[in-house]
């Protein structure tokens, strides 16, 4: 976890940019991608037992005004708990379907409505946060691992031609 986003929350992130690639299409068809927001915003806001953090923030991510960023980037540090009330209170909807459908979710599965809200806001505001660093460095870093030896290492006044000579005491004869 790098930058207080949990691993969970920055994979549904990118699934979901992913999400709403596939569906614009190329070149993007925006008509059947509204049909399709619609067609899901209808379902959640019926009570449709959907069960999908994906799909709902997928029909929520262009609706959703975050009101409170600080807070929400507060709220990414854990995945499967979190106070799903303050996520709610952090958040508007510019649209009376989207609102209506967040609302009925959020009174059937608050945790569902709490991970939506907040894979849409990190989707939506990609800058604030960064990936996990799974460089060498950066897992040596973590484990503290500066004492690590590697001898393939070049410094400074280091025999260069040493690198390439297997042999080198018998071409000294």
């Amino acid at each position: 976890m790098k930058n207080n986003i949990h691993d969970e929350f920055a994979y549904q992130s990118r699934e979901l940019g992913a999400q709403i690639e596939d569906t614009l299409g190329d070149p993007p068809d925006r008509k059947n991608y509204s049909r399709v927001i619609q067609s899901l915003l209808g379902e959640f806001a019926k009570g449709a037992a959907i069960d999908d953090v994906n799909l709902l923030s997928f029909a929520l991510a262009d609706y959703l005004r975050f009101d409170d960023p600080a807070g929400l980037l507060a709220q990414c540090r854990q995945y499967d708990k979190g106070d799903a009330a303050k996520a709610m209170a952090m958040v508007s909807c510019a649209d009376a379907e989207a609102g209506k459908a967040l609302s009925t979710v959020f009174a059937s599965n608050p945790e569902l409505a709490r991970k939506a809200v907040i894979t849409a806001f990190l989707f939506k505001n990609a800058k604030r946060w960064t990936a996990v660093d799974n460089s060498l460095e950066a897992l040596q870093q973590e484990e503290g691992g500066d004492d690590i030896e590697d001898e393939d290492q070049l410094s400074p006044g280091h025999d260069f031609e040493q690198l390439f000579d297997a042999r080198e005491d018998e071409n000294e004869r």
